[in-house]
């Protein structure tokens, strides 16, 4: 689970969760460095268990 001194994040991804979608996960090898992957689509699941858009 990602450490957010001691607390846990409601709608974030566990780390078994996270394990299963990596692979999945293109790699880019080129360009600018991109904001990390985990907390891209940490923030997607985010919107979507809330309902915001």
């Amino acid at each position: 689970m990602v450490d957010h001194g001691g607390v846990i994040r409601r709608h974030e991804l566990i780390d078994q969760e996270w394990e299963l979608l990596v692979p999945l996960i293109p790699r880019a090898t080129t360009g600018r460095p991109r904001v990390p992957d985990r907390q891209v689509i940490n923030g997607t699941v985010y919107k979507i268990r809330t309902g915001i858009s």
